[in-house]
């Protein structure tokens, strides 16, 4: 999994290698040279030099950190990947870096992402197929193309994605 706010998701006392290493150690991989081996092939794939693996989590830019976060999310090899809204704490320039990390990574490993998003180009980007909930429910289903572009959402939902806050309002004297 990839969370939102890379920083909060990674510890700030372990170096990238440690934070990595716990992973590989956690699921059986025992030989040390593999290990050493898979942490610098994961830094390389998300496109961090290899002298990062040294460096505490502090020392790296929002996208960076993010970088950091899909490598210890891919370090498995799984075949699915859940982000919850991970360039949503990025500025725009680093959120487009990351998503074309995403995709060529996607097609590169074969990958398959359940991507959870409130903005729509970014879902459009990533996505084949998209399903639109609200309210906890489905409102709308099916391929990129097929999905309207609000994503079956009213004006008034879109306000209140948009802006944080619910139509019911209040009147205060």
């Amino acid at each position: 999994m990839v969370f939102q706010d890379p920083f909060a998701s990674l510890n700030a006392r372990h170096s990238v290698n440690t934070i990595l290493y716990g992973i590989l150690n956690a699921n059986g991989v025992q030989s040390s040279a593999d290990r050493r081996k898979r942490i610098l092939k994961s830094l390389d794939e998300v496109s961090l030099p290899s002298s990062a693996a040294s460096r505490l989590p502090h020392e790296f830019s929002g996208g960076q950190r993010q970088r950091i976060a899909i490598a210890r999310a891919l370090i498995l090899r799984p075949e699915l990947v859940i982000l919850d809204e991970p360039t949503s704490a990025l500025d725009v320039s680093i959120q487009a870096q990351i998503l074309n990390l995403l995709a060529d990574l996607k097609s590169e490993l074969g990958l398959t992402y359940l991507f959870i998003s409130h903005d729509m180009s970014v879902v459009r980007f990533i996505s084949d197929r998209i399903v639109v909930m609200r309210d906890g429910a489905i409102t709308e289903q099916g391929d990129v193309g097929k999905v309207d572009q609000t994503g079956g959402l009213d004006a008034s939902a879109i306000d209140d994605l948009a802006y944080g806050h619910d139509r019911k309002r209040q009147r205060v004297s």
